[in-house]
């Protein structure tokens, strides 16, 4: 038994090696350099990214707060920052380990007395605690997200070196949307369309060219048509959510 095909690219340069052949590279010469595909490769990624919630992701990102430190940039993938989690209930009352005896008393009792004590009840009633005392003693950090920026401010400034974790939006790599089963179709008709139009700019300006057998007719407004039609159904597309995005929050009408 043969083993299935991988769907999608490898790299962006197999993504435009068959962008140049699905246009007859090979069979006649195309007018299109290697900064042409890499233009459509890019509008098509921005336009995902712009429309698509699949080229979005949440993931943690670690930072580590310096002293007397309060705004740090983040990469410029990151679009959305959620939430800020410290280390421990968030005391910070210096260097060593949080003490905290109802939690201690809650892993004696599930680890070292499995089966004998315990229940739900207790389980929930940890759970609550944790919540309050996180809110209380500060385990979370307010902050203010500048999306254009890309700057991280926090309210609070803290007087010794620790990490925390940040809850992230942050746009998929494009390596890993052209190897995507669902956007790396998308995006391939997508950068396909961009070149036509491209193409179509290009062979406008000329109704017809001379040649050894009589003149030559352009074809760039149908070059021109066709790309923009296949736009027009890929963002439809989107829309329907085709290209592997997640479902709305809600639905109007």
């Amino acid at each position: 038994m043969s083993e299935p095909q991988n769907i999608g690219y490898e790299s962006r340069e197999q993504l435009i090696r068959q962008l140049q052949l699905r246009l007859g590279d090979g069979m006649m010469d195309v007018e299109l350099d290697r900064e042409h595909y890499d233009t459509a490769v890019d509008l098509a990624v921005q336009r995902y990214r712009q429309r698509s919630s699949g080229s979005v992701e949440e993931s943690i990102l670690f930072l580590t707060i310096k002293p007397d430190v309060q705004e740090y940039r983040l990469p410029n993938e990151v679009m959305e920052v959620r939430r800020l989690y410290r280390r421990g209930i968030g005391t910070g009352t210096g260097s060593g380990v949080n003490f905290d005896p109802f939690d201690v008393a809650f892993n004696n009792m599930y680890l070292l007395q499995a089966g004998q004590v315990g229940g739900i009840a207790l389980f929930d009633a940890f759970s609550q605690y944790k919540e309050i005392v996180g809110r209380v003693f500060g385990s979370e950090l307010d902050f203010q997200w500048n999306g254009r920026t890309k700057m991280l401010r926090i309210w609070r400034k803290l007087t010794q070196q620790e990490e925390v974790a940040v809850v992230i939006y942050n746009y998929v790599p494009e390596a890993q949307l052209l190897q995507d089963v669902y956007a790396a179709d998308w995006l391939a008709a997508y950068a396909l369309a961009q070149c036509k139009l491209m193409l179509g700019a290009a062979y406008s300006k000329y109704a017809s060219l001379p040649g050894a057998g009589g003149g030559i007719q352009l074809n760039g407004s149908e070059l021109k048509a066709e790309g923009q039609a296949e736009i027009d159904r890929l963002e439809e597309a989107v829309k329907q959510m085709e290209e592997g995005s997640g479902h709305l929050g809600f639905v109007i009408g």
